[in-house]
């Protein structure tokens, strides 16, 4: 573990995020003291079409970038504000109770091997909406030291989740997997293993209209195809060593569409895809034979996906973290309200056995009222 601090900045943090999914807005409002958190209370607020198409085209090169960026990052920033004050309110608590807010925002590009990631949402608005000190830029310090900047929530699910005499994977299920390992207290290693619903989300939306499929249903109709997954396992990145992470920039509509033959019944490719997230995270695990896997994200609601990795992970018991006092749907935005406090405290949040960082570091700049 990271050095402890000495309590100073205990307090209520309130943590917001958008992941790679683009969907919602995630926010957690947490007591933490000497590093050990508590959920107080959560809200989702859904992005509508509009501003999850903006977004998701921001994410691919483009006409007019510098300018769409700018002005989605104003409009970010007022989200984040709104659902920061409702996470506040619904917790019976006002702006000045608050220590502290820990935003992430939107990723639009990870680049790993230029050293360099662009999250937008913009934190100043954050700060003088709520009036609250926030704090950002999660990533780049530790890329500047080398890292891959990601993931960022094994440090959490280690203060969180780690359970004395347990191996445990946690798994985060949301636009891409991400994985962390658990001896017992001890942190080993956490990675990116590869797609989770970013191209199961593509797809449903392509031939459905849906943003996703809901707990698996449409791939439940289909039929996984051995030719198409073995196409899609042979991408490098799958045997890349760690550290390693990826996200929209590597595994999108453009990669998937290359590798079909045009002639598959779309409900096949659904159930091939979540074959393929399966399959990806498992084959991870193949070596760590943890005594269980925690899911938390998204794909936590995705009972097909759960089976199938159950399937293919006998004898590990698969859960949710819900089911072990973090609910799903909140450990990534309970991880920036931790790692706001872990800035404040004189606390790393990186873990260099997971992005490779040459040292640990604390994270984050602060935006001041």
């Amino acid at each position: 573990m990271p050095r402890t601090s000495d309590h100073t900045f205990d307090g209520f943090y309130v943590g917001l995020i958008s992941g790679t999914s683009a969907d919602a807005i995630d926010a957690a409002l947490l007591d933490i003291r000497a590093g050990q958190c508590r959920l107080m209370a959560d809200h989702t607020a859904p992005m509508d079409d509009a501003l999850h198409d903006a977004v998701l085209a921001l994410c691919r090169p483009g006409d007019n970038e510098i300018e769409r960026m700018a002005a989605l990052d104003m409009q970010l920033g007022e989200a984040f504000a709104d659902a920061a004050l409702a996470v506040i309110a619904r917790a019976g608590l006002h702006a000045g109770d608050i220590t502290a807010i820990g935003s992430h925002g939107q990723t639009i590009r990870h680049l790993p091997a230029l050293h360099t990631t662009v999250q937008i949402g913009n934190a100043d608005v954050i700060a003088q909406r709520t009036g609250i000190m926030t704090i950002s830029d999660f990533r780049r310090r530790d890329m500047a030291l080398g890292g891959e900047g990601a993931p960022l929530v094994p440090r959490f699910h280690q203060t969180a989740l780690a359970q004395s005499g347990r191996r445990r994977a946690v798994l985060n299920l949301g636009g891409i997997a991400n994985l962390t390992i658990l001896d017992g207290d001890t942190l080993e290693c956490g990675f990116d293993t590869g797609p989770a619903n970013v191209l199961m989300d593509y797809w449903c939306r392509k031939h459905t209209g849906a943003r996703y499929d809901a707990d698996g249903r449409w791939a439940r109709t289909g039929t996984v195809l051995p030719t198409l997954l073995a196409r899609l396992l042979e991408d490098p990145y799958f045997a890349l060593p760690i550290p390693k992470s990826t996200g929209r920039e590597r595994f999108n509509g453009a990669w998937l569409e290359a590798r079909l033959e045009g002639d598959e019944a779309p409900a096949d490719v659904q159930a091939t895809l979540l074959a393929l997230t399966a399959r990806t995270v498992a084959d991870c695990l193949r070596d760590v034979k943890p005594d269980d896997l925690l899911a938390c994200g998204g794909g936590a609601h995705n009972s097909a996906l759960l089976e199938a990795l159950a399937a293919l992970l006998l004898g590990v018991q698969v859960d949710t973290t819900s089911a072990h006092g973090a609910p799903a749907d909140m450990v990534e935005a309970s991880a920036f309200a931790w790692l706001a406090w872990a800035h404040l405290s004189g606390v790393e949040g990186n873990a260099p056995q997971v992005t490779g960082a040459r040292q640990g570091a604390i994270l984050g700049a602060r935006h001041l009222v």
